[in-house]
């Protein structure tokens, strides 16, 4: 396959963020797909007309983003678009605070509150078997007094599988991962996790019923109750700065 090259570089204060920028249009330009081995450190570089220093700086920065893959002894690749970068900078940059955790479960109970209504049309009998499936292991979880993490992510990501919409299943994980890494949610207490258990209960009778203002009244009311369990740990431990 013949591929374009690139243009030299008019030298700059800040060289590896214009290899990033070239290398970025490079794989743009010539389409390559995930998984596609790039030239040779020494080719790019020439072509770039840069150190090879300068091409391993940008080249490490990619990495970081998920954009390239170094494979020792091999070459650099193309690597397979990934939120987790952005999942990790996203629950680093939030830290343990609260106030801007809250922030972050309001925009996912917009998107899905909103989205809900497609759920009601589209899904199937098979994804509401699941979603049963997973709230029964939620009310063992929760008249053991235990929290059930894993249940809460599956059932949010089943609520929204039948939509077949990538990228709304990718968001709908770097929220709702991003927030329990930085709350540290699987451990905030919650006082009644039956009732977090029946809420997740009266989605799915909603769902199943084909009614679409109650799914939403449903789903919205189960946010309140994690902002309930936020506040309460919140003004406990005081966290999260002033208000």
């Amino acid at each position: 396959m013949s591929l374009k090259s690139m243009k030299p570089l008019a030298r700059a204060p800040l060289l590896h963020v214009s290899v990033q920028e070239s290398l970025r249009a490079y794989i743009s330009d010539n389409g390559l797909k995930p998984g596609t081995m790039l030239p040779a450190e020494s080719d790019l570089a020439n072509q770039l007309g840069v150190s090879r220093n300068s091409l391993r700086e940008g080249i490490k920065a990619l990495e970081s983003l998920g954009v390239l893959e170094s494979r020792r002894g091999i070459g650099i690749f193309v690597k397979a678009f990934s939120f987790e970068p952005l999942l990790d900078n996203l629950a680093y940059g939030l830290g343990g605070a609260l106030r801007q955790i809250e922030e972050v479960i309001e925009i996912r109970r917009t998107l899905e509150v909103g989205l809900i209504g497609k759920t009601v049309e589209m899904i199937g009998d098979d994804d509401i078997a699941e979603l049963r499936a997973t709230v029964d292991r939620m009310r063992v979880h929760a008249e053991r007094g235990q929290s059930f993490a894993d249940e809460d992510q599956l059932f949010h990501t089943l609520l929204f599988r039948c939509q077949h919409n990538e990228t709304l299943a990718r968001l709908i994980d770097v929220f709702w991962l991003a927030f329990y890494k930085a709350s540290d949610f699987v451990n905030l207490e919650n006082v009644d996790p039956v009732a977090t258990w029946r809420d997740h209960v009266a989605i799915v009778d909603a769902i199943e019923a084909k009614d679409v203002a109650q799914a939403q009244k449903r789903l919205d009311r189960h946010y309140d109750g994690i902002s309930r369990v936020i506040a309460a740990n919140k003004k406990s431990a005081n966290v999260g700065g002033a208000q």
